[in-house]
């Protein structure tokens, strides 16, 4: 075999080689186009609590910039609702879309070093996926990442990891988050 590209990422040299022949076989795919593929991974943060103190969003913006390594897109509120106190227009989390090698090595972080760093961890919802193949797991803290110093957490938040999965097949979806590693629970 050859050896992988010096720029591209472990999982997704492993995808090329490995996987992406293994789901062809498994599925019955003849085109290589239609093999279902992960696109991108949105990882985002909801604060409300920034409405009160614009240091928190500042904070965890910069935490997940961190984590990500790439700038988060500050997310406003499309509508006014009263029950939240939150008007139109606040900013009221943030949202980075990994694409590409940062993706494949972010996802590469996720299943080898925060997965099993999850306290009392008995593996992911095998349901989680949204009926078009997606999946979404949540994070409770952002401690879970070995970039982020606990000791320098000025404020504590959860985060959403969506992979955004081409195929539209929560099956197939599944199938190749379980080649990739991905610890998923045994279905009952």
């Amino acid at each position: 075999p050859r050896t992988p590209h010096p720029a591209m990422a472990r999982l997704m040299d492993k995808y090329r080689r490995e996987l992406r022949p293994k789901m062809q076989e498994r599925f019955g795919i003849s085109n290589l186009h239609a093999v279902p593929r992960l696109e991108k991974i949105v990882v985002s943060m909801g604060v409300g609590r920034a409405r009160e103190n614009k240091k928190v969003l500042e904070s965890v913006a910069k935490d997940l910039a961190l984590v990500t390594g790439q700038k988060p897109l500050i997310t406003l509120a499309k509508g006014a609702e009263a029950s939240f106190k939150i008007r139109q227009g606040d900013a009221i989390g943030c949202k980075v879309t990994l694409r590409g090698k940062r993706m494949y090595e972010f996802l590469d972080r996720l299943i080898a070093v925060v997965i099993p760093r999850i306290k009392d961890f008995r593996g992911l919802n095998p349901k989680a996926f949204d009926g078009r193949g997606n999946y979404s797991l949540g994070l409770s803290e952002q401690y879970v990442f070995p970039e982020v110093q606990v000791d320098k957490v000025e404020f504590q938040q959860g985060m959403n990891v969506a992979l955004c999965i081409s195929g539209g097949d929560d099956d197939q979806s599944r199938e190749l988050l379980r080649m990739f590693g991905m610890p998923l629970r045994q279905e009952k």
